[in-house]
């Protein structure tokens, strides 16, 4: 059955000589696992842009229910990007995203809600008028919210996480800090310094891990920390 939906890519693998299988976020199916053939061969004329992280389509699907790999009809450009592929900065924060929600939705998770956050939240991130040193953190307090996980203010979620950390820290400055930011959400402007926004995204994604029962390495905040100077 063909099924018209968008969809926000998350990533995708290599497949035999010139296909690949994308993981991405569909409004109305979820998340679901594509293959899609010859998009890597040299006659494909560039679509393997069509897959990037945080790229969002438009498109037609093939609906086959539980299937672990799906196939799509028809697929298109919903929004192409103007400043993300071209900024250091905004393409370090696009693969922090994608990470994070591929470790945080599972297969033919749905929930439209989400969806059109992520999206709002790509759009503004492609804007000129984007906060980018805050960006990441008020992604992560955002999302959490739809994700069922997310404290009810700064003072909760300092309780919640304060037992796995080991290391002296100012819990009045950084509690200062995520006010402000939980306040203000994407339109925070305000001077936080550099240090303390790296200690609040390694405290919020000690929350991640909590409630994902994840223990591995964020592969991308490696980068992201050094960004956010």
């Amino acid at each position: 059955m063909l099924k018209k939906t968008e969809g926000i890519v998350f990533s995708f693998l290599r497949y035999q000589e010139s296909s690949i299988i994308s993981k991405i976020f569909t409004r109305e199916l979820g998340l679901k696992s594509y293959i899609i053939n010859g998009v890597r061969s040299s006659k494909s004329k560039g679509k393997i842009a069509l897959y990037q992280p945080l790229t969002i389509l438009d498109m037609v699907v093939y609906e086959k229910g539980n299937a672990n790999l799906n196939r799509i009809s028809e697929t298109k450009l919903q929004h192409a990007f103007q400043t993300i592929p071209f900024d250091f900065y905004k393409s370090g924060i696009a693969m922090f995203m994608a990470e994070v929600l591929s470790k945080s939705i599972y297969e033919s998770y749905q929930n439209e809600d989400l969806f059109d956050f992520l999206v709002q939240a790509i759009m503004f991130l492609d804007s000129e008028e984007v906060h980018l040193s805050h960006f990441p953190l008020v992604f992560l307090w955002e999302t959490s919210k739809y994700l069922g996980f997310s404290p009810g203010n700064a003072e909760e979620f300092f309780e919640e996480i304060q037992e796995n950390i080991t290391r002296q820290i100012d819990w009045g400055a950084e509690m200062q800090s995520l006010n402000i930011i939980i306040e203000q959400s994407f339109e925070c402007s305000v001077k936080i310094p550099a240090k303390i926004r790296r200690d609040l995204l390694d405290h919020m994604l000690a929350l991640y891990s909590k409630h994902l029962d994840f223990g591995g390495e964020w592969k991308s905040v490696k980068v992201l920390r050094q960004l956010m100077h």
